[in-house]
């Protein structure tokens, strides 16, 4: 079993900037690859972006592409998201989770945490 538990969201203007952390707990960290997801109302969940097991390959969603910032910190069994230049249609639910492949589709996952929300105004 592996927990997760994000934290750092916030209401931030369009522009600004945000750190989501992920903090996770139970099985190996250097054993899975992690990911972000969220999720807007009224919409389907979407990838924001992934981060490979050793670290070294991350992957990125177009709409994020050179604004999001993916990291893991294997000493401190955390990942985070850094999100730059925010924009309205970022406002979501932002969810950690972790899976044993490293991938794009939320289907892989099957460790989530329980979300937070990032309000960007206008």
């Amino acid at each position: 079993q592996l927990q997760l538990v994000e934290s750092g969201g916030g209401l931030v203007q369009a522009g600004g900037s945000l750190r989501l952390s992920c903090a996770a707990s139970g099985r190996t960290f250097s054993s899975v690859a992690l990911g972000w997801f969220r999720q807007a109302p009224g919409k389907e969940r979407e990838f924001v972006a992934c981060i490979a097991r050793n670290g070294v390959y991350t992957f990125y969603a177009d709409s994020v592409k050179g604004r999001f910032t993916i990291s893991r910190d294997s000493a401190k069994n955390m990942v985070y998201l850094q999100m730059n230049s925010l924009k309205p249609e970022d406002t979501a639910v932002y969810y950690c989770a972790a899976a044993s492949l490293t991938s794009t589709s939320s289907r892989v996952y099957n460790y989530w945490g329980q979300g937070t929300q990032v309000t960007v105004s206008s």
